[in-house]
């Protein structure tokens, strides 16, 4: 279960957070969290295979390809994808043994992905912006 001790654990212990599908473009919520997220201290790894640089961070075109060990793999795609972005996180989680967390964002949700992840060991949130909820455990406002 889901508790508010647990969200404050997930951001206290990971601090590497790559973004699945992060945009360059200023106004979208692909772009507005991660920077958000980074002005808070963490460590964002961007996830784009149209783009070299996003908020002067280097850019991985897939899971894959991220060289950092990742923390909580934070994903902006549609619903339908996400699965196959849970089995790329899976395969990287058994190669690696990084991803703690795969946290969809607000909106997307799929079961059979959280049914995979779960199964591999890797906690996993759905349907929650991950910006938000930083800002409701930590008290925090947009100008903070």
């Amino acid at each position: 279960m889901l508790t508010d001790r647990l969200i404050k654990d997930i951001y206290e212990q990971n601090r590497t957070i790559a973004v699945y599908g992060m945009s360059t473009d200023p106004e979208k919520p692909a772009h507005m969290v991660p920077k958000f997220l980074m002005s808070k201290g963490f460590d964002i790894v961007p996830i784009n295979p149209r783009e070299d640089s996003i908020i002067d961070r280097k850019c991985y075109p897939g899971l894959r390809d991220v060289e950092e060990n990742i923390g909580i793999l934070n994903v902006f795609r549609p619903s339908d994808q996400s699965l196959n972005v849970v089995q790329e996180a899976i395969t990287r989680k058994q190669d690696r043994g990084d991803i703690n967390v795969i946290w969809l964002q607000e909106g997307i949700e799929n079961e059979n992905a959280r049914r995979l992840a779960e199964q591999a060991g890797i906690l996993f949130i759905q349907d929650m912006c991950i910006k938000k909820e930083f800002m409701r455990i930590f008290n925090e406002t947009e100008n903070t």
